[in-house]
């Protein structure tokens, strides 16, 4: 039972944390937050105001915001979001704003000492990250061997896709197409923005009736199918991902395309170079590839296209300082462990350097942010559904990574880049068509 001091003690530690959290809030968040945003402190209290907005951020209980800024890092602030110390409702989008505001150049270093000071003066969380102890349940990737193995690269995949396909399926369009999607306007629905990204695919590369075509990290099969089913290819798509691998197979059973579709469980590195192909896609996957590794992958993209074949290579890019970096953060330890983003610039030299012809380059980036609140919005709306597949901090992984990649889309920070490479014929002839008229007719 308490007694009255341990009482007084508790109510004491609260009053002054509220003093600090509130000091801490109007002195480093921006006015230019205010009007979309509220902070819930635990007993109620809401900051700037008690007047409606779009989002609120609450903190569940007096350390909230120590455990989600002291560490001054977005691992800090997204296990604090698994770990219940704080939560969304509304867009939850909209925390990273306030974790840019608290770190950002402008503010004075007094400034930023100080807030340090009045965080680590915060109480200290009672139940930060732990890994779970039954083995069932989210926890953080631990991988093993050299970086970039045929055997760790697996790991890494199965890691993120093992999560369960229905998991997948309660946010992603019909296709199941997983990467950003083409929007033609504000209408466009989800399914029909990821109909439109393939077809552009397609139109690219230029594809004809009786040609070949691989996917490298071809997912659950979506570009394959389309491919084979509008412009009639022989399609062949590789994954590490086991799941993906039966969910596809079932699929191009079930659509009859058995004699022009397949998928295999392979590594790029294990595809044989005399198997050459007549175009080749890969979307999404560059970014897992690793920067040292960049070469390999291109040099055996040039492998595998006949001459006068065409690649097109669909990833994630960072700005060029490298700071969106994948290595070490939230993404790296919670979702797609080893993933490591290069600038277009390092992408396009590795290709020119494995003998490729640059001849197309689009940034999607608005496309991606767009793609990503849907899928938000879907998972959102699908919780209870999803807990039956997952548990919540497995939810809350998938809440606040989407969340704040589209953030990262959306402020500049991260870029989505379509490369059009070609493999010339000898003396130069690329087969490519003069205008770009045929990609959008």
């Amino acid at each position: 039972m308490e007694t009255i001091t341990e009482k007084d003690t508790i109510k004491s530690t609260s009053v002054n944390a509220k003093k600090l959290t509130l000091h801490v809030l109007e002195e480093l968040i921006p006015n230019s937050l205010k009007d979309c945003l509220t902070i819930q402190l635990w007993d109620g209290t809401l900051w700037p105001d008690d007047k409606p907005r779009r989002t609120t951020i609450i903190l569940n209980h007096p350390g909230a915001l120590r455990a989600m800024f002291l560490g001054a890092n977005e691992v800090a602030l997204g296990e604090a979001f698994l770990n219940n110390d704080f939560d969304i409702e509304g867009v939850a989008e909209d925390v990273f704003p306030v974790a840019d505001a608290i770190s950002v150049s402008h503010i004075s270093v007094w400034k930023k000492v100080h807030a340090l000071w009045q965080l680590m003066h915060l109480p200290p969380a009672t139940n930060g990250y732990k890994h779970p102890t039954n083995g069932r349940g989210h926890h953080r990737a631990a991988l093993h061997g050299k970086a970039h193995s045929i055997q760790r690269d697996k790991a890494a995949v199965a890691f993120h896709y093992n999560v369960s396909n229905d998991f997948f399926a309660l946010w992603l369009d019909r296709k199941m197409v997983y990467s950003c999607a083409y929007f033609k306007d504000d209408s466009t629905t989800l399914d029909q923005a990821q109909e439109r990204k393939l077809e552009h695919i397609c139109r690219k590369l230029n594809l004809h009736p009786g040609e070949t075509l691989l996917d490298i990290g071809c997912g659950w099969g979506g570009m394959i199918m389309y491919a084979a089913q509008h412009y009639g290819v022989r399609s062949t798509g590789i994954t590490l991902s086991e799941e993906q691998l039966h969910y596809a197979r079932e699929r191009i059973r079930e659509a009859g395309l058995e004699d022009r579709c397949k998928v295999e469980l392979r590594d790029y590195r294990e595809i044989e170079g005399h198997e050459q192909y007549d175009k080749l896609v890969s979307v999404g996957m560059v970014e897992h590839v690793g920067k040292t590794m960049l070469p390999t992958y291109f040099e055996q993209a040039y492998s595998l296209l006949k001459p006068g074949g065409l690649f097109l290579n669909h990833g994630i890019g960072c700005i060029a300082d490298g700071t969106a970096s994948m290595s070490s953060t939230f993404v790296d330890k919670h979702v797609f462990p080893d993933g490591e983003l290069a600038a277009i610039h390092e992408m396009l030299s590795a290709a020119e350097g494995a003998h490729f012809e640059v001849r197309d380059v689009e940034n999607l980036r608005e496309h991606y942010a767009r793609t990503l609140r849907l899928w938000v919005q879907r998972l959102e709306a699908n919780h209870q559904k999803a807990l039956e597949m997952v548990d919540e901090q497995t939810f809350r992984v998938w809440r606040i990574y989407m969340s704040g990649s589209a953030y990262g889309f959306r402020s500049g920070s991260l870029d989505l880049y379509q490369s059009l490479l070609c493999k010339t014929r000898p003396g130069g002839k690329s087969g490519m068509p003069l205008t770009r008229d045929a990609w959008y007719a």
